[in-house]
């Protein structure tokens, strides 16, 4: 299982991974930050991201804040870190 901080910038361009923010990394997401929508996609971003279903991935803390934890079931940290540092 995989654990990450993001920090989510929502009514972005497109969502990606803009890189570092200290120790979370930045995430720009298209939804607007209204009625989960923010969050429902950064939960689609993720699984598409690491090729699971949405169900494996969950947001532990932050869903009501700019600064997420994500956790990932059935994906290796390290290949997790792998797939981000190609941002």
């Amino acid at each position: 299982m995989a654990r990450l901080t993001v920090k989510v910038h929502p009514r972005a361009r497109r969502s990606a991974i803009a890189g570092r923010f200290g120790d979370a990394w930045k995430l720009d997401l298209t939804a607007p930050p209204a009625d989960g929508k923010a969050n429902d996609e950064c939960i689609r971003f993720f699984a598409a991201l690491c090729g699971v279903a949405r169900s494996q991935v969950r947001i532990v803390s932050g869903a009501a804040a700019r600064l997420k934890l994500i956790e990932i079931e059935g994906v290796e940290q390290a290949d997790l870190e792998r797939k981000l540092t190609l941002f």
